[in-house]
């Protein structure tokens, strides 16, 4: 549309990009468009709603669905409504610094990758129309909103018992949980068999909690295990880098974090296995949306 030109959507996206560049770990879409929102000026068009649905403005439509090349580019990720920018967006938006000659490239980039694509006549979307992939997005984000909400709320040994849930969704055999009372460094033990009689115990430690899990907490939890174990550190904050840089760095301990989205990717994964005394903690109902054409 006339409205919506691509030295705008260019200026819109580089101030996206300036603000993923200040938070590494990444930003939610809802706080990006606000402080996008923040730093620009309006145009009247932007303020307007659209005439099907005037509940959703059009300025919001337009950053999220400008978002589109830059993320086929490569340029940014989206994860559970978190945007966040790549080595390669980061490189692009130091060195193309001209709006319109940023989004060009990042067209340009993204009809590469439609090339790549099986061809089923679709045109691109335009700026003025909401969109399923940008309606599906969203969709998706208030969705996780909410279950991150849950999680933080539950009850810490609710929350352990879910990671128990799973374990034996995913055919583990828990031979022991922690019962209530201090945290002695473990909290779950599995084994691959009933009887445990195959080597390799799994200890798990579980951590419900909305700060990030230092380095410090992971090397106390590895010194629990001996030579056979693999170590499971679950935590619902999440691990600093230095934290995840330490675990991946291991050669002889077997060690795996999991945060809230790798433990809810792998909830749903394994979500009909789940024995119903734990799905209550977390349960789940599917909606099925148009997928969109690409």
């Amino acid at each position: 549309m006339a409205e919506i030109t691509r030295e705008r959507s260019g200026q819109l996206m580089r101030k996206v990009f300036e603000l993923l560049t200040k938070h590494p770990d990444g930003l939610p879409a809802r706080e990006a468009v606000a402080g996008v929102e923040r730093e620009v000026e309006l145009t009247d068009f932007e303020r307007t709603f659209y005439p099907k649905n005037p509940t959703v403005r059009r300025f919001e439509k337009i950053v999220r669905f400008s978002t589109i090349g830059p993320v086929k580019a490569g340029w940014m990720t989206k994860s559970h409504g978190v945007w966040a920018i790549t080595d390669t967006g980061r490189r692009a938006y130091a060195e193309i610094r001209d709006p319109a000659a940023f989004m060009r490239e990042a067209g340009r980039l993204y009809r590469e990758w439609r090339r790549g694509q099986p061809v089923d006549g679709a045109d691109d979307q335009d700026a003025d129309t909401p969109g399923a992939e940008t309606t599906l997005e969203q969709a998706e984000e208030s969705a996780w909103a909410e279950i991150e909400a849950h999680l933080g709320r539950m009850n810490p040994y609710d929350f352990q018992e879910l990671v128990v849930g799973l374990l034996r969704a995913m055919e583990y055999h828990v031979s022991w949980v922690a019962p209530l009372g201090p945290d002695k460094g473990v909290d779950v033990i599995a084994h691959k068999d009933p009887l445990g009689v195959e080597h390799g115990r799994i200890k798990v430690q579980v951590k419900r909690r909305a700060d990030k899990i230092p380095v410090g907490e992971v090397r106390s939890f590895l010194a629990v295990l001996g030579e056979d174990d693999v170590g499971i550190f679950v935590a619902s904050g999440g691990f600093t880098t230095e934290a995840e840089t330490e675990a991946r760095s291991q050669e002889r301990r077997r060690i795996m974090l999991l945060d809230a989205q790798r433990l809810f990717a792998l909830w749903v994964e394994h979500y009909h296995r789940v024995p119903e005394e734990q799905r209550r903690l977390l349960p789940l109902k599917a909606i099925h949306f148009l997928a969109p054409r690409e």
